[in-house]
């Protein structure tokens, strides 16, 4: 937002903006507080033109621990809870699950069982995300859906052939298209009550909840298996999806009380709290945001994601159970530092792109040995590599896309859909007679790594070219679409 701030400081003012500027001097404001509304033209409510810049300050600080301690919290856990439901079938497979349901050797079944989740979670990406805008109480639609997916979870204990577990799996994805990848719902959640300097940070908390799932799915899949297979007259991997289950409804019905909705809507917000978690939202891009659900249109909203080129731009059992843990752990450290980093600079491209480079390195090594100490290495700096750079890119896509809310939602929906295509066939690419070295897979992983690079790339110039026009006064089709040209002329520049 500093950044911002000393561009439209720099460069002439539109006479928009004069306008608004001569309008701010006319009022009697504190003196910080008009030179501020100078420097974007943009007028605050009301309720906070008393404010100095330093009581703003203070406020605004306040306001952000208060939303950080309410929100974050919750939505982790959440988030740990549905990406342990969604991947505790690879846990399942040690535990006994091929077996009782006579898989077939090959994996092929399998294989299926995973895919099919994500045919069901495509199918509802989009429209979840545009339901969610529309009707602008995610504290209400997050844990409704979360209930829903763990009662399906749990309910996978009671399969008893590979059609229940394929009928199971594809549901389950349906579902958690509102949560998954928290792209669609959480992405545009967190974008909703966080500026676009603080939103790296914030999507990099939530998406530790996988990287901590993943670190201790493997410790909890190993208590289960090595000390519940039998109990009760239950095989370990039904008491997996059970249990785990039943914990994601009890704390879904928790979220219910805990989550706030949108700023405007939270009733545990003073009336200059809530003032204030709009306003600064307006300020950082130059346009305001969700206002009401009258004013959402779902198929406006994906009609204007669809017409924007850069959103297609965008886009022994136990032991081994146990080893699956430090390279979790060392990804949640690497990839806090660099969104830490990429926020503080507001440097975006090569905090994407330089974590990828890594990936590239290590899938090659993956597939030239089978030395196991190189590939746990390996395996280690994969985590890292592919996390780091990817939740960056999930701020960087919500940066890119601001406004209106209707197209950001339909945009992050979109977004997430396409790319996860490749989720139903990857799969296949680990069957069992591709081990030890699986060359395909990491041939496949590599050019896949490859093409996100170039993809940034293509983005980085797209966006450079958009800001030297915007710089000119030039009209920037899909800069703002809400209010063409009212946040140009308050400062809004894209960020790389």
């Amino acid at each position: 937002m500093a950044e911002a701030k000393e561009k439209a400081a720099a460069s002439p003012a539109p006479p928009a903006a004069a306008d608004n500027i001569d309008k701010v001097e006319s009022q009697d404001l504190p003196k910080d507080t008009a030179m501020e509304a100078k420097k974007w033209g943009l007028e605050p409510p009301e309720i906070l033109r008393h404010l100095t810049v330093e009581e703003r300050a203070v406020l605004e600080k306040k306001l952000r621990r208060k939303i950080d301690f309410r929100l974050l919290p919750m939505i982790i856990v959440m988030y740990i809870l549905n990406y342990i439901d969604r991947n505790n079938i690879a846990a399942a497979r040690f535990a006994g699950l091929e077996e009782d349901l006579n898989m077939d050797e090959a994996g092929t079944q399998f294989s299926t069982a995973v895919s099919i989740l994500f045919v069901g979670y495509i199918l509802m990406q989009v429209p979840s995300n545009l339901i969610l805008n529309k009707i602008g109480k995610p504290a209400i639609y997050l844990p409704a859906s979360m209930i829903l997916w763990g009662v399906i979870s749990a309910a996978t204990a009671a399969c008893d052939s590979v059609g229940g577990l394929y009928a199971s799996r594809f549901f389950l994805g349906f579902v958690e298209a509102t949560y998954f990848n928290a792209k669609p719902g959480c992405l545009f959640y967190l974008s909703c009550w966080y500026t676009r300097q603080e939103l790296g940070v914030r999507t990099t908390y939530l998406y530790s909840g996988s990287l901590i799932s993943g670190a201790f799915s493997g410790l909890i899949s190993a208590g289960i298996t090595g000390n519940m297979d039998g109990l009760r007259g239950l095989r370990a991997w039904r008491w997996l999806f059970l249990l785990e289950g039943v914990v994601t409804v009890a704390v879904a019905i928790a979220a219910f009380f805990i989550l706030p909705n949108l700023p405007r809507t939270t009733s545990w917000l003073t009336e200059e709290e809530a003032a204030l978690a709009s306003w600064r939202l307006e300020e950082d891009i130059g346009s305001d945001d969700w206002t009401n659900s009258e004013e959402q249109t779902l198929w406006h909203g994906f009609k204007l994601a669809i017409e924007d080129v850069k959103v297609w731009v965008l886009y022994s059992n136990v032991i081994t159970l146990l080893l699956t843990t430090p390279p979790y752990v060392l990804g949640v450290i690497t990839t806090f530092i660099n969104a830490w980093h990429a926020d503080k600079t507001g440097e975006r491209f090569f905090h994407v792109t330089i974590p990828l480079c890594l990936a590239v390195v290590v899938f090659i090594i993956s597939a030239a040995t089978i030395n196991t100490a190189a590939r746990y290495v390996a395996m280690m700096l994969m985590i890292s590599g592919l996390y780091s750079g990817y939740t960056t890119a999930l701020a960087w896509i919500s940066n890119t896309l601001p406004r209106p809310p209707a197209k950001r939602a339909a945009a992050l929906g979109l977004i997430n859909a396409v790319s996860n295509c490749a989720s139903i066939y990857a799969s296949y690419l680990y069957p069992s007679s591709a081990s030890p070295r699986y060359t395909g897979a990491f041939i496949h992983n590599c050019v896949m790594a490859a093409v996100a690079i170039a993809a940034a790339f293509v983005l980085r110039l797209m966006l450079a070219r958009l800001n030297k026009k915007l710089d000119k006064g030039e009209r920037v089709e899909g800069a703002i679409n809400a209010t063409p040209g009212e946040a140009v002329e308050h400062g809004f520049r894209f960020r790389l």
